[in-house]
């Protein structure tokens, strides 16, 4: 009984872990529908092959990376609103870093590619690959770290919008 008992704990703790991602994501988004050729001739082709094709800029303390103004960063396919400048913080990893994200804004998805086993984040409305989500942000927040892509977001200003 007691063996039985173990198992079955420690079945739900890796359950529980597994899904703890994916169940973020409350509100329902927009969906943002086009063809692969209707995604080429809006976007650069930086942004397709980021957003679309998942590929991950090079690091730099460039773009968004050291960018601590007030306002919200949008995912620059379907401009959804996807952080706060509240949430970013200064990782040193070479990508922007935010502790949250806006609720429903993202999704969260098994990654299991170049050996790694990650959890991938993607735009909620238009299925865009924005970076990764760690464990190791700020303990005294979330303990999260958004993992972005600078040329997944683009940011937009307090009161310019």
């Amino acid at each position: 009984m007691k063996k039985a008992l173990i198992i079955f704990l420690f079945l739900n703790i890796i359950t529980t872990i597994g899904y703890s991602q994916a169940s973020k994501t409350k509100t329902m988004t927009k969906k943002v529908i086009k063809t692969e050729e209707e995604w080429k001739q809006v976007l650069t082709p930086q942004q397709y092959w980021v957003l679309r094709q998942k590929g991950t800029d090079a690091p730099s303390e460039g773009g968004y990376t050291s960018h601590f103004e007030k306002g919200t960063y949008h995912c620059a396919a379907c401009d959804l609103q996807l952080f706060e400048s509240g949430s970013k913080f200064e990782s040193h990893c070479g990508w922007p870093s935010f502790d949250d994200a806006i609720d429903g804004t993202v999704e969260y998805v098994l990654d299991k590619s170049h050996g790694m086993v990650r959890t991938e984040i993607i735009c909620a409305s238009c299925g865009g690959h924005l970076g990764h989500i760690f464990n190791d942000g700020p303990k005294e927040t979330t303990g999260e770290r958004y993992c972005v892509n600078t040329t997944s977001i683009k940011f937009v200003a307090s009161g310019s919008k």
